[in-house]
C-alpha cells in the first residue's frame, strides 16, 4: 500500500495543502511516462528504471499525474516541485477576482443630469463584473408617494446600460426602494 505525503506550504499567512503526491518508492504503477529535470520527454519506462535514473541524478521521482495512462512522473527535486506548486497556487489565487456588491444611492428629487452621472457609475461597476445595489432613498412625505418613487426608479433602470439583469426586484424597505442588478 502506497503512503501519501501530505506537505504544507506557507504562503502569505495561508496554509495550502498539496495532497496525494507520491515520490520515489511510493509510486506503485509498473510503468511511467517520464519527464526529466530539463522538461524533455524520456518516454515510457519501468518504475525501477525511472527510480534508478532519478537516484543517479541525485533527484526525486515525483508522480505528477497518477490518473493518466500510463501515469506521468517527473525527475525533479521535491523541494523545487513544492516551490513550483506553491507559485502556481499563488498565481491562481491572485487571478481570482471576488465579486463585490457596490451601492449607488439615488433620490426622488435628483436632476436628470445627476441620474445620468450615477447611471454611468453603475455601468462602470457592471463592466468591472460587480453586482450593484441601487437604493432609492425617500425622506419624510416622499414615503407617501411610493408609486411615483417606483416609477422614478424604473426610469433610472432604463438609463442604465441595457446589458444588465435584475437580480433582486425592486423591494420597499423602511427608507425606500432597493434593487440589485448584475451584468448579463
Amino acid at each position: 500500500m502506497a503512503l501519501l505525503i501530505l506537505t504544507q506550504l506557507l504562503i502569505s499567512d495561508t496554509i495550502l495543502v498539496i495532497n496525494k503526491i507520491r515520490i520515489n518508492n511510493q509510486i506503485s504503477a509498473p510503468e511511467l511516462l517520464i519527464i526529466d529535470d530539463t522538461g524533455s520527454n524520456l518516454g515510457v519506462l519501468k518504475t525501477a528504471e525511472a527510480q534508478a535514473l532519478a537516484r543517479e541524478k541525485g533527484l526525486d521521482l515525483i508522480e505528477v499525474s497518477p490518473a493518466a495512462k500510463p501515469p506521468v512522473a517527473r525527475i525533479i527535486s521535491f523541494d523545487k516541485f513544492r516551490y513550483e506548486q506553491a507559485k502556481k497556487l499563488k498565481k491562481q489565487k491572485a487571478k481570482q477576482k471576488s465579486q463585490e456588491l457596490k451601492q449607488v444611492k439615488i433620490s426622488i428629487r435628483e436632476a436628470q443630469n445627476d441620474l445620468r452621472r450615477k447611471a454611468g457609475r453603475v455601468n462602470k461597476f457592471l463592466a468591472e463584473g460587480n453586482q450593484v445595489e441601487i437604493m432609492m432613498w425617500l425622506r419624510g412625505r416622499e414615503k407617501a408617494n411610493k408609486n411615483f418613487a417606483r416609477g422614478k426608479l424604473e426610469e433610472f433602470l432604463q438609463i442604465i446600460d441595457p446589458e444588465h439583469k435584475i437580480i433582486m426586484a425592486p423591494k420597499y424597505s423602511g427608507r425606500g426602494f432597493i434593487v440589485q442588478v448584475a451584468k448579463k
